[in-house]
């Protein structure tokens, strides 16, 4: 492609090989930095590393939003306690604000009941995602954080052919078979020429609040080997911690203390720098 490419294909006349297939961005909007959480399965704390990343870019001072692409186990709404509807100003929608400032967009600020399924096809799913890019006033980001759904099906596609996703975070958990799991993530990342920032293994440990022992639930953690045998650099660990999952449960995930992910935003930062 033309080294002047401003992958916008829409409005170009070159006869191009490769024609870009990135969404334009909401004409209101500007946005730095995109950034993927995902996994490879469910269950593995997904939703609570966007927040916990999104949160620690907040409290440094950036200018923070979540797209929640989970769009049929939608629950960043829920984490943050928003109890708002996305409104529209006529031709866009806006996002709903938490109480730190971090702007969410998520299929449940647009239900009646956040308790109604979505009962929708994959191409329809793969829309929505789109358009919470393209119809969403977010105006002035440092950082966009994605959520993406489970596995390397028709969201992560789509969110990785049509915005402009500069890395991932992988987000797992200490069992055996998280190797394969993280392998298919790692692939896809590759197959669309995405970054791998970092993984985070999720429910770790639990440390004994009398001795302090670790006791390894979910068994020993092979994060070392399987960060080394995908050649992925940097490395976080979150222990189980009930008082974690209760800010979550209660939607109030920007009042967390602990520094586990400190680090880990401190690269993001870095890679983009």
């Amino acid at each position: 492609m033309e080294s002047e490419c401003n992958n916008n294909c829409s409005s170009c006349n070159a006869d191009c090989k490769e024609r870009s297939l990135l969404a334009p961005a909401n004409e209101y909007s500007s946005i730095g930095n995109v950034i993927g959480v995902v996994s490879g399965k469910g269950g593995v704390g997904k939703t609570m590393v966007t927040s916990m990343l999104s949160v620690l870019a907040r409290r440094r001072g950036y200018e923070t939003g979540i797209l929640d692409a989970d769009i049929t186990g939608a629950s960043i709404p829920k984490v943050f306690g928003s109890q708002e509807k996305a409104v529209s100003d006529g031709q866009n929608i806006i996002p709903v604000v938490t109480k730190t400032g971090i702007k969410i967009m998520s299929s449940n600020l647009l239900l009646e009941q956040e308790g109604l399924p979505v009962l929708w096809r994959g191409p329809l799913v793969a829309g929505m995602v789109k358009q919470f890019w393209t119809d969403v006033r977010w105006e002035y980001l440092d950082y966009m954080f994605v959520d993406m759904p489970p596995g390397t099906g028709d969201v992560p596609l789509t969110v990785f052919q049509s915005l402009p996703v500069k890395g991932i975070i992988i987000v797992t958990s200490p069992q055996e078979l998280v190797s394969i799991i993280v392998e298919k993530a790692v692939h896809m990342a590759e197959m669309m020429n995405i970054p791998i920032i970092g993984i985070v293994e999720n429910k770790s440990y639990f440390e004994c609040p009398d001795c302090g022992k670790k006791h390894y639930i979910f068994g020993e953690s092979h994060i070392e080997e399987v960060a080394k045998q995908f050649h992925i650099e940097h490395i976080a660990r979150l222990a189980i911690e009930p008082e974690l999952a209760q800010l979550c449960d209660k939607g109030k995930i920007e009042e967390f203390q602990v520094d586990w992910l400190d680090k880990m935003f401190h690269v993001i930062e870095q890679f983009h720098n």
